[in-house]
C-alpha cells in the first residue's frame, strides 16, 4: 500500500504556478518570501473569513490590501454586481455609473473637483504626476523614503511596500534619467524637505505624500507636518499631492484630507473606491484637471477605465460608509491594537502599535516608528515567526513587516473575540 502524500493543494497549486508566474504570484509580497512557507492559495470569502483551497477557514486582516471596508461578499455589493452583470459588463462607452460615482467622491471630498477614474493605484500616480508636470512646467517630483506610489518608474525610487519587504533595489530597469528627477526625503522631517527646495529652487512640480504612510507598515504623519507640506507647496508654487489609494474613504468619509484639515492640489484614489474590483482614480482642481485629454493637452487613456462593475461595486461600497459605520471602524481597530499591544505586552516582546482608524501595523522594536529608518529597525524574523504561529491559529495576516493589517465592518465585537482568543500565546518563544 503506497504511503499518503502530505502536500496541500495549496503546495500542488504553488508548483504549478511557479512554473507559469514569475515567483508563482501575481504581486511579490503574496509569495511569502519575507516570511517563509507556502502561501495558501484562496478559493471563496465571506464576511470577515476567507477559506483556502485545503478547506482550512482565516480570520481575514488582509481584506485585499484594502479595498474590502464592507468584508467580503457584502449583500450591497454582490447584489449591484449581479444586477450590473445582468445588464453588461464592459462596453467601451461612457455609463451613467462613472457619473454617479465621480459626483459621489466629489460630494465627500470637496478638493476632487473633476476626476478621471483608470484601472489601477499605480496609473493614478502616474497620471498625477505628469499633470503636474504640465501644470508647471517642472520637471522634479519630490516623494518620502518608504513611500510606495506604485510601480511607475519615477515613483519606484527608495519604495516601501515589496520593494521593502523583498529587500531588492527600486530601480532595476529604470533610467538614470527617470530616477534623477526623483528627489527623496524623510517622511515627517519637515527640514529636509526645506533644504530641497533650496537646493532645486523653481524645479519641483510636485510633492507626493501618502497622507498616512501605509507600505512602509502604518506610520501617521506627525502634527503640523502635512499643514507644513500645503503651506510649503503653496509658497514654492509646487503642487501637494496626496496618494490616497489606501487611505482614501478609509480613514474618515472624507479620507485623511477630512481626518487631517488638510486640502492638496491633486488626490489619487483607490481600493474602496472600487469595492474590490481593479480600480484607481485621479483628481483635484478643475483648472488641473481640464488640462487632461480630451478637454486639454495631457493625453491618458485606458481600455477598462470606469468598468461597469467597478463603479457599481464602488457606488454600493461607498453608500455603506457613513459616520456611524467610521465610528465602528474606529472603535473595532482601537480594539485589535490594544490586543495585539496587550499580548505582546505580557509576553515581554518590545512592540509598538501603530494606528489610524482601521488601519494597523505592529512594528516588533521598542522605539517609536515615525520613518522608513525607524520601520526598518524591527525585527522581521520575529515577525515572521509571528506571523505563522498566527496563521496556525487561523487568522490571515499580511505576509510582511511592512504593510497594515485591514479591519472592517465585518470585524464584529465577536470577531474581534475570536481574534483575542487567537492572540493567546502567539508572542511565546524567540
Amino acid at each position: 500500500m503506497s504511503k499518503r502524500s502530505t502536500t496541500t493543494r495549496s503546495e500542488e497549486l504553488l508548483d504549478q504556478a511557479l512554473a507559469l508566474i514569475p515567483g508563482g504570484v501575481n504581486s511579490p509580497v503574496r509569495a511569502f518570501h519575507a516570511v517563509g512557507g507556502t502561501p495558501p492559495f484562496m478559493v471563496r470569502g465571506d464576511g470577515p473569513w476567507v477559506w483556502d483551497a485545503d478547506g482550512r477557514r482565516y480570520l481575514d486582516l488582509v481584506g485585499s490590501w484594502g479595498p474590502l471596508i464592507l468584508g467580503h461578499r457584502h449583500p450591497a455589493v454582490l447584489a449591484a454586481l449581479r444586477d450590473q452583470l445582468e445588464r453588461g459588463w464592459t462596453f467601451g462607452a461612457p455609463t451613467e455609473g462613472e457619473v454617479r460615482l465621480a459626483a459621489t467622491i466629489r460630494e465627500r471630498m470637496p478638493s476632487v473637483e473633476m476626476l478621471r477614474l483608470v484601472s489601477s493605484g499605480t496609473e493614478a500616480t502616474m497620471s498625477a504626476v505628469r499633470l503636474a508636470r504640465a501644470a508647471t512646467g517642472r520637471s522634479k517630483i519630490l516623494k518620502f523614503a518608504g513611500g510606495y506610489h506604485g510601480h511607475a518608474d519615477p515613483l519606484l525610487v527608495e519604495a516601501g511596500s515589496g520593494v521593502a519587504t523583498l529587500g531588492i533595489p527600486g530601480t532595476p530597469g529604470i533610467t538614470p534619467g527617470a530616477a534623477g528627477d526623483t528627489i527623496v526625503v524623510r517622511y515627517n522631517a519637515p527640514p529636509e524637505a526645506e533644504a530641497a527646495f533650496e537646493r532645486w529652487p523653481e524645479a519641483i512640480a510636485a510633492v507626493i505624500v501618502e497622507p498616512v504612510a501605509g507600505n512602509m507598515g502604518v506610520v501617521p504623519p506627525a502634527p503640523g507636518f502635512l499643514a507644513g507640506l500645503r503651506d510649503l507647496t503653496r509658497r514654492e508654487g509646487t503642487l501637494l499631492i496626496f496618494d490616497e489609494v489606501i487611505t482614501g474613504f478609509r480613514v474618515a468619509r472624507g479620507g485623511a484630507q477630512a481626518r487631517y484639515g488638510v486640502t492638496p492640489d491633486l488626490t489619487c484614489l483607490g481600493k474602496v473606491i472600487g469595492g474590490g474590483l481593479p480600480v484607481g482614480a485621479y483628481g483635484g482642481r478643475r483648472d488641473l484637471m481640464e488640462l487632461v485629454a480630451p478637454a486639454g493637452p495631457v493625453y491618458q487613456a485606458g481600455t477598462l477605465s470606469g468598468n461597469p462593475l467597478t463603479v457599481a461595486a464602488g457606488q454600493a461600497t461607498l453608500d455603506q460608509l457613513d459616520d456611524g459605520v467610521y465610528q465602528r471602524l474606529e472603535t473595532a481597530g482601537q480594539r485589535a491594537a490594544d490586543l495585539i499591544s496587550g499580548a505582546a505586552s505580557e509576553a515581554g516582546v518590545p512592540m509598538i502599535v501603530n494606528r489610524v482608524g482601521s488601519l494597523i501595523t505592529p512594528f516588533f522594536t521598542g522605539s517609536p516608528v515615525t520613518d522608513y529608518d525607524s520601520a526598518k529597525a524591527s525585527d522581521t524574523a520575529r515577525f515572521g515567526r509571528w506571523f505563522h504561529r498566527m496563521l496556525e491559529q487561523g487568522v490571515s495576516l499580511p505576509p510582511s513587516q511592512f504593510e497594515a493589517l485591514f479591519v472592517s465592518t465585518a470585524h464584529t465585537p465577536d470577531v474581534i473575540d475570536e481574534f483575542a482568543v487567537a492572540l493567546a500565546g502567539s508572542f511565546s518563544g524567540p
